[in-house]
């Protein structure tokens, strides 16, 4: 198992980054949140799960060790995949899933595009003895300065939603509804969080899934 990749960021994409180690580019699919955090040409340490399928070997970063155990410990529910975990990931901090699992909060697990009423529900009673206690913090660690991928916030956020499964001209309308919240942020020299922004983007879509 590889458990974790560190070296330069060679390339970023909107669902995955290249980091070079050893001379080979590992390519590791990873949330928006977790590729907000990373520059290109800068150092990168990401905490990894490799999922074997028949056809495929697939590489999975996470920004920290506790994403990449909630990750795992997500797919231990029946009909959750990697994809859907890592979605859950892209929503929600684990700490803030924790929570959830912990007070039987529905709400907060529909709001993952492909979770359901009744697959919240039954996501609440697998999980319930899995994920442990929540420890008090749902904060994925502090805003990084204004830079590069600030600028790029837009495009982040708009692959992260049609990568969640909606439909272009949605993700444009979801985007233009956060703007004056990103542009607050960048008006204040933070760079826009953009596992923020797409918690509030997924509020405004009431898509029925």
């Amino acid at each position: 198992m590889i458990a974790f990749v560190q070296g330069p960021v060679a390339a970023l994409a909107p669902d995955s980054a290249v980091v070079a180690v050893g001379g080979i580019g590992i390519a590791v699919q990873c949330t928006p949140g977790t590729l907000a955090g990373l520059r290109p040409g800068e150092e990168a340490r990401l905490a990894t799960s490799l999922v074997v399928r028949e056809d495929s070997l697939t590489l999975y970063g996470f920004a920290d060790e506790d994403e990449r155990q909630t990750f795992e410990l997500l797919q231990t529910a029946s009909g959750v995949g990697p994809r859907l975990a890592q979605a859950m990931l892209a929503v929600h901090s684990p700490d803030a899933l924790r929570l959830a699992v912990a007070t039987g909060d529905e709400k907060t697990l529909t709001a993952v595009p492909g979770i359901g009423k009744k697959g919240a529900q039954k996501l609440l009673l697998e999980l319930k003895d899995r994920l442990g206690e929540p420890l008090g913090t749902g904060a994925r660690g502090p805003a990084r300065p204004a830079g590069p991928a600030a600028a790029g916030w837009r495009e982040q956020l708009h692959a992260a939603l049609v990568g969640l499964g909606y439909a272009p001209r949605e993700a444009d309308d979801a985007v233009a509804a956060v703007a004056p919240q990103a542009e607050a942020a960048a008006a204040d020299g933070t760079a826009p969080s953009v596992s923020g922004l797409l918690r509030a983007a997924l509020q405004t879509l009431n898509r029925t899934r």
